[in-house]
């Protein structure tokens, strides 16, 4: 899909695959870590076709490896008046571009601390945010306890081999989601779809 960002075809089809398959009388639809709005074209229309809604939590400041000497790092991105990354402009483009603002919702701001104040649950989680050791363990330690049981939990960049990439989101929410009653349901690339059994 055309949109920037770092999302496989192979790996958001299996997304959205993973999201229909939720079940939407758990809760809601929600995403953590948005960027430019890639997984929002895959994810989008499950709630769009579901008459649902999908919440799109980043503070689009851009993650660590987005900033400037990192190699993930776009420079157009870059508010020339502020001098710090600023997505949401072009997370917006996306969504308007593809006719899905009806059912994307965009909540910006620092996902731990909306995590300590989200108060409805989730029939699916996709978590794709920071991929640093503190900001992987504080989306598994922060989201996750809000994915209802039956809930879908997706984790993106999920690499159990250290050669194929970075190892906080295998490290921090994949394993111990499997220690902590999340069962493996598919794998698609570095996608990893499991479901909260209790």
């Amino acid at each position: 899909m055309a949109a920037r960002g770092f999302m496989p075809p192979a790996e958001g089809v299996a997304l959205a695959v993973a999201a229909e398959s939720a079940d939407l009388s758990l809760g809601a639809l929600l995403e953590v870590g948005s960027y430019c709005g890639k997984s929002a074209l895959y994810l989008g229309p499950v709630a769009r076709r579901r008459n649902s809604l999908l919440y799109c939590v980043d503070h689009h400041r851009g993650s660590e490896e987005n900033q400037a000497g990192w190699d993930f790092h776009e420079p157009e991105l870059v508010d020339p008046e502020l001098g710090l990354m600023d997505t949401l402009p072009c997370f917006r483009r996306t969504v308007f571009n593809a006719g899905l603002e009806p059912w994307v919702a965009a909540v910006v701001g620092d996902g731990p601390r909306i995590a300590r104040h989200w108060g409805t649950s989730l029939s699916f989680l996709f978590v794709d945010g920071g991929h640093g050791e503190e900001p992987a363990r504080l989306d598994y330690e922060l989201w996750t306890p809000h994915v209802a049981p039956g809930g879908i939990l997706a984790i993106h960049d999920v690499f159990p081999d250290p050669a194929d990439g970075g190892r906080p989101p295998y490290e921090q929410i994949y394993l111990p989601a499997l220690a902590n009653g999340f069962v493996d349901l598919s794998n698609t690339g570095s996608l990893r779809v499991l479901r909260k059994e209790f």
